[in-house]
């Protein structure tokens, strides 16, 4: 049966014309494993073993066991398959890409022999790979409960404006005038109800107090990811402890194309609706700043403790936003496209923002197998490290100071984030056997669900396995790391009823390999 509208007084489809979500926050500190081939064999455990440059990214303390001076260079491949389940129906999607992961320099600088303390220091410059955004995803199904132009219908009759007011407002969002500009949103009057403002998809259902059918189906593809520059400085004293400091500079690089589109699925050619298509074209570009401080102390030989922490990283970032929605509502309207630029003056909509990233925590520990002092004599490890995420405290901000009436949605999106994530832990474990010259490793990693909801997955699993080659002053690794993920994805969301999500379930992984040479 049909039910009156209840609006909530936010919305995440309702609020200006900016595209920020909760997820974008989420996509900018959901990391995965990353680092050179090495580093990521072992699972990403660069916490206490240090004498890496991934490091860098991880604990710079682990910079300043550094002796003598290296360069690197990361070269990788990686594979996905997203597997989309959405109301019973399920679809694969799949992409590759080419990447250039951590590669730099690090000066080592060894102790004079006239101190006393036996302190040496280290200087290393790297780049990396921190998020890599390019996937694919897609998924179709039928749906008796909702239509994404309800999500308009619901924005533009919270706002008390009149239709014609609604559709040169810049307080409605630019796809709820599309639906308004192309009918998918109109009036409609009956009796018991009054006159409300309904999605068109439901106009036919609502005028007979019947049921409706849509097919729906959303295509995802998205490019880029974050690069991040790092410049550390560590330093060791008697051999004993370690410490590190490293300033970040993650630039950022995001692109993300979308179709969702919405079909009768009653064959029906009286109901007012055939099909309805958005079609959306986002982009966001930027840069951040963060910190990163460590610790690795070695209380015997061959133990080794670690800590660390990272600030949230401060993005300004710039979007650019562009839109087109097409309606054949079969005898009620003619078919009609409009683009966003048709309401914005001819021009594509641009918006500066500013994001706070959260905090992560680390602790870390390590054992060497085999006499420690001499690394030629070493015969392996084991190692773990365990993070905290505090995902809940992401920030956005807005960086337009002359529009001081957009806080107001800034801050209604941040109290969704706080709603909808919570801290997590990340574990991860790894492993060295070393035969001389050549090395063989393992590891494993698990990122714990950021969702307060329990019905909504989203844990991350990756095993991972490589080979090394290190000697007469150069070193060749190479890596595998297979991926086992969830997610969930919503193709819009609805103020006034329960929102309909598609299952993700990933695959795949990434080829890694990494050439050194010291000096």
């Amino acid at each position: 049966m049909r039910k009156k509208v209840l609006l909530f007084t936010f919305s995440l489809s309702s609020l200006v014309g900016f595209s920020q979500i909760p997820e974008d926050a989420l996509r900018m500190s959901w990391t995965t494993p990353s680092g050179t081939a090495r580093n990521q064999a072992i699972g990403g455990v660069m916490g206490s073993l240090g004498g890496d440059i991934s490091a860098n990214f991880i604990n710079p303390a682990g910079i300043g066991m550094y002796k003598t001076s290296e360069l690197v260079f990361t070269p990788g491949f990686n594979f996905i398959t997203n597997n989309g389940s959405f109301r019973g129906t399920k679809s694969s999607q799949n992409n590759s890409n080419v990447f250039f992961g951590t590669s730099g320099i690090v000066l080592g600088i060894p102790s004079n022999p006239r101190s006393r303390n036996n302190s040496s220091s280290a200087f290393s410059i790297a780049v990396n790979r921190s998020a890599d955004f390019t996937q694919k995803i897609g998924y179709r199904g039928q749906n008796d409960f909702s239509s994404f132009s309800e999500a308009y219908a619901s924005e533009i009759a919270n706002s008390g404006l009149s239709l014609q007011n609604a559709l040169n407002s810049s307080e409605i969002s630019f796809p709820a005038r599309m639906a308004l500009f192309t009918y998918l949103v109109d009036t409609l009057t009956t009796p018991g109800f009054g006159t409300e403002v309904v999605a068109s998809p439901l106009r036919y259902a609502f005028e007979r107090d019947t049921a409706f059918l849509l097919n729906q189906e959303n295509y995802i593809e998205t490019k880029g990811g974050i690069t991040e520059v790092a410049i550390s400085f560590a330093g060791s004293s008697k051999d004993k402890l370690f410490w590190g400091v490293s300033l970040g500079v993650p630039i950022v690089n995001y692109e993300k194309n979308s179709i969702l589109t919405e079909s009768d699925a009653t064959d029906n050619a009286n109901n007012y609706f055939k099909e309805a298509q958005l079609r959306e074209r986002f982009s966001s570009r930027g840069m951040g700043l963060n910190l990163k401080m460590g610790l690795i102390v070695r209380p015997v030989e061959s133990i080794r403790l670690g800590a660390a922490i990272h600030t949230p990283t401060i993005y300004g970032l710039r979007e650019s936003y562009d839109a087109e929605l097409y309606a054949d509502l079969e005898n009620y309207n003619a078919a009609t496209t409009v683009n966003i630029r048709d309401l914005n003056e001819g021009f594509t909509p641009e918006y500066r923002y500013d994001l706070t990233s959260p905090w992560k925590f680390m602790v870390s520990g390590s054992y060497i197998f085999g006499e420690v002092a001499d690394t030629k004599k070493q015969r392996g490890f084991l190692s773990a490290d365990l993070e905290y995420i505090t995902h809940s405290s992401s920030r956005f901000r807005d960086a337009e100071l002359d529009a001081p009436s957009n806080n107001n949605y800034f801050s209604s999106v941040n109290n969704v984030i706080r709603d909808i994530y919570k801290g997590t832990f990340n574990l991860k474990l790894g492993g060295e056997l070393k035969f001389n010259t050549l090395m063989a490793r393992a590891g494993f990693a698990y990122y714990g669900n950021p969702y307060r909801d329990k019905e909504l997955d989203g844990k991350r699993m990756f095993v991972s396995g490589g080979l090394g080659y290190r000697n007469k002053g150069y070193f060749i690794d190479l890596a595998y790391v297979h991926r086992i993920t969830t997610d969930n994805n919503f193709p819009y969301r609805l103020s006034d009823k329960a929102n309909t999500f598609a299952d993700i379930r990933g695959g795949g992984g990434n080829v890694v390999a990494t050439v050194g040479f010291k000096f």
